[in-house]
This record gives structure tokens, sequence and C-alpha cells, in this order.
């Protein structure tokens, strides 16, 4: 009953050998990008809707200064990817930049600013508007494509408010009627994180409250909103497949459907998988039935 698909990429590090140049320049006949084109028309044949990104960057995301050095390698590689993928319909979207951190503001410090700092606030509202920017510019079935744009604190939902505080805020200063808002969260860490406990549950209102007032910024800002990532960690064990892990995922669908908002669980088939690398399901009792 899925009607869409997240698909993180990495283009520019990671691997010895890169989708897209330290320029940001992409090489269109490379073989990784061409099994994503491959996976991305396949879900689009199964009318699914697609969301690709930038997941990881981290040459980007620990050393920006809003500098035109690295303005101009982001706004090439989404000039690039957004070109490559041009003519596909409307239901491929693009997410800008997974989770902006690092330089742009972090919870865990380590040396990078809070997300509230200003600095950090105002390099995240320059990084998002930078690649919005390349994408629309190339045209096509790229001027009406949905961008999803997040804020900062790896896109932590309660960010949204000092990132997004108004509509000039925004890409296109608000006016695009084709830009969303991507949110992420694994709030409570000593529930939601893969070292997470049972024992840490809040209990529901935690989740609502805080959804909650994400639909309200949403609503004031005349801007839909995704919750582009959820989960609960599970290197614990057999703990996690009980009712409180499961009811934990309906509720946070339930709510976000309530309150007018896509959602999208975090599946990494992994510390967070829901599937296994196999096809099983990882959890029993239909846990996001």
């Amino acid at each position: 009953g899925m009607r869409h698909i997240r698909i993180p990429v990495t283009w520019m590090q990671g691997f010895p050998d890169n989708i897209a140049d330290a320029n940001g320049v992409l090489n269109t006949s490379h073989a990784r990008l061409l099994e994503l084109k491959a996976i991305v028309d396949y879900a689009l044949a199964k009318k699914m809707y697609v969301e690709i990104n930038a997941h990881h960057e981290h040459w980007l995301k620990d050393f920006y200064d809003g500098s035109a050095a690295f303005d101009d390698k982001f706004r090439t590689l989404w000039s690039g990817s957004a070109t490559f993928f041009k003519d596909e319909p409307k239901q491929l979207l693009f997410d800008v930049l997974n989770e902006p951190e690092g330089k742009m503001g972090q919870w865990s410090g380590s040396g990078f600013p809070l997300p509230t700092d200003a600095t950090a606030i105002a390099l995240t509202r320059q990084i998002d508007k930078v690649a919005y920017d390349a994408i629309r510019a190339t045209g096509g079935n790229n001027s009406t494509r949905i961008i999803m744009v997040e804020p900062n604190g790896q896109g932590n939902q309660g960010m949204i408010e000092e990132v997004f505080t108004t509509k000039a805020n925004l890409p296109g200063g608000g006016t695009d009627a084709y830009l969303a808002i991507q949110v992420h969260t694994y709030d409570p860490w000593a529930f939601c994180g893969q070292t997470g406990s049972n024992a840490a549950f809040p209990g529901n209102s935690i989740f609502t409250t805080a959804i909650q007032k994400v639909a309200t910024q949403s609503a004031i800002l005349d801007v839909p909103v995704n919750y582009g990532e959820f989960g609960v960690g599970r290197t614990g064990g057999s703990e996690r497949n009980t009712d409180v892990v499961r009811g934990y995922y309906k509720l946070m669908k339930q709510t976000c459907i309530a309150s007018k908002m896509s959602w999208t669980v975090w599946d990494d088939r992994g510390w967070f998988g829901l599937i296994s690398g196999g096809g099983a399901p990882v959890f029993t009792n239909g846990i996001v039935s």
C-alpha cells in the first residue's frame, strides 16, 4: 500500500569513483547514476512518488562558509542533476540537502555551532536557496517540480520555526506553490535512537504535541510539510518487537495524516530497518499498516 519511496543519494564523496567530481560536475554515463535512473523510472512506472536528495555530502556540511567556492560547486551539482532528470514527470521530487548540519548547526557540538546560532541559520537558508535557484533555472518540468528544503540541526522538527520563521526566509520568498519543507525527528533519542530502550518511552503526547507544532508553522507559512524521517532503532534486539514500538509508528503516521502532512518512515535495512535485506518484515503485526 505504500505510494512513495525516498532514495538517498551521495553524489560527491564516499566512493572511490563518485557520480560527480570535486567541482560538482556530473558524470552522466556513470554506472551508479544509470542504476539510480533505472530505479527511479521503475518506481515511477509503478505510479509511485519518488524523492531523491543530496545525502551526507560532508565536504559541504562540515566546511561550508557561505563562500562562492562552495556555492558554485553545489549549484553545479544541482544544475547537472536537475538537468539529467529534467524530463521525468512531476512525481519525482527533489530534496536539496539532507539534514543540514556541521557548519550549519548541529546538536552534538564537536566544534560546530548549535542549530540556534544565527550564522548557522543564515548558512542553512543560503545553501537551500543556492540549490533551489539552480533547479528552477533548468526549466522544463523542473519549473514546477516539487522541491523540498530542510531546517538545520539534522533537519530537526524543532528548528522549522527558527530557520523558516516567515515566508521571506524561504527560497522564492514563499511564493512558490511547488515548494515544500521536510523535517526529521528521532526525539527523544533515549527511546528512538538505535541503542534506545522501550523503558524511555515518554508517552504519546510528546510526539503528538511536536507534530502539531510543526503543522501550525506549516499553516503560518502556507507551505506543506513532509515528515521525511522518523523511526526507532533496534540494535538492542528483540525488545523492540513490541506493541509500544508498533504503537509509536502508528501514532506518528496517524498524527501526520490528521495534521495534513505526509510522512516517510526511515528504513535503512539496518539499525532502523523495517524490512530485511531478503524482503521479509523485521516486525510483525503490521507495524506500518
